[in-house]
C-alpha cells in the first residue's frame, strides 16, 4: 500500500512538534511537579514539608511572603519573590509551608515545582496554566546560573512574560544561595575582562532585580537553633530535658561545623530515632 508523501510529511512534523497537551486535572492535587520528555504535570499526593509554626528565626520573611501569597490567592496583585541567603535556613520549607497554610482558606491555590534544568520548557508550562481557574505558585528551588549558562533567558518568560505577559494566575517563588543568582567571582571576572564591563554582567545581574520581593535568610544564632529543636520535640512528642538537649545539640552542630535549620532538623531526626518516636 502506497502512503501519500504529504501524509508522511505531516506525521514527521507532528513527531517534531507534538500537539499541545490537554490541561491536567488541577483538582486532582494541591501540588504538582513539572516534567519534560514528555511534557507532563504529575500530581503530588503528599508534599514533604513542615508546619509553618515550626520555622523559627525567619519571622520577617515569613510574614512578608505570607501576606504576598494571601494577596495572590485572593486574586489581588502580588510580586514574584526571591528567597536568598544562608543554606539550610528554611527557604524552600517556608514556600511549601506557606502554600499549605494559605490553601486552607483559598482552596484554589496550587504549587508547581519547576526544576532549573527544565527552565527552557517554561513557556509550554505557562500555556497549560494560563486561563485555568486555579492560582499557581511556580516554585523553582536552588536557582543559580554559571558561566555561559543561558537558562536565565527562559526565566525572563516568567518574570517579564514577553508579549503575552505573565499569566495573572501565576507567581514565581525561587530560592537561591546567591542574591544575584550567579557567583560573585564570576561577576568580577566578567567585569574585569569585558570591553564594556557594565554591560557584560548587567543582563544576568538584573535578573534578580525583576523579583519584586527579595527576602534574605541569615545564619541563626544558638538560641534560635535550640528553639528550632525544642519546637520539633514538642510537636512530635519527643521527651528530653533542656540540659540534655542543649548539650547534645551543641555537640551535634560542632561536629558539622555549622548551625542552621537543616542541622537542627538532622539532630532532631537522630534524637527521635534514639527515643523510638516515628515521624509521620
Amino acid at each position: 500500500m502506497t502512503i501519500d508523501p504529504m501524509e508522511r510529511i505531516a506525521a514527521a512534523l507532528e513527531r517534531m512538534a507534538p500537539a499541545p497537551l490537554d490541561a491536567p486535572d488541577f483538582d486532582a492535587a494541591t501540588a504538582f511537579v513539572w516534567h519534560t520528555d514528555p511534557d507532563r504535570l504529575e500530581p503530588v499526593e503528599t508534599v514533604s514539608r513542615v508546619d509553618l509554626g515550626l520555622l523559627v528565626g525567619i519571622d520577617r520573611s515569613r510574614d512578608t511572603l505570607h501576606a504576598n501569597t494571601r494577596q495572590f490567592a485572593a486574586g489581588l496583585p502580588a510580586n514574584n519573590a526571591l528567597l536568598w541567603g544562608a543554606r539550610g535556613m528554611g527557604k524552600s520549607s517556608l514556600v511549601k509551608a506557606i502554600h499549605a497554610d494559605v490553601h486552607t482558606s483559598h482552596d484554589r491555590l496550587r504549587i508547581v515545582e519547576l526544576q532549573r534544568e527544565d527552565l527552557p520548557s517554561v513557556g509550554r508550562l505557562l500555556s497549560l496554566l494560563r486561563g485555568a481557574p486555579q492560582r499557581f505558585i511556580l516554585f523553582c528551588d536552588d536557582l543559580s546560573f554559571g558561566h555561559d549558562d543561558a537558562h536565565y533567558k527562559s526565566l525572563k518568560a516568567v518574570l517579564d512574560g514577553g508579549i503575552e505577559g505573565r499569566p495573572d494566575n501565576v507567581v514565581l517563588y525561587a530560592t537561591s544561595n546567591r542574591r544575584h543568582l550567579m557567583p560573585r567571582d564570576m561577576i568580577e571576572n566578567e567585569r574585569g575582562s569585558a570591553i564594556n564591563p557594565s554591560e557584560a554582567v548587567e543582563e544576568k545581574v538584573s535578573l534578580s532585580d525583576r523579583f519584586g520581593l527579595w527576602l534574605g535568610f541569615h545564619p541563626c544564632d544558638q538560641d534560635q537553633y535550640l528553639a528550632m529543636i525544642r519546637g520539633y520535640c514538642d510537636a512530635h512528642g519527643v521527651q528530653i530535658s533542656d540540659d540534655d538537649l542543649r548539650g547534645e545539640a551543641i555537640e551535634w552542630q560542632a561536629t558539622r561545623g555549622a548551625r542552621s535549620g537543616r542541622v537542627a532538623w538532622q539532630y532532631f531526626v537522630d534524637l527521635a530515632g534514639r527515643k523510638g518516636v516515628t515521624l509521620g
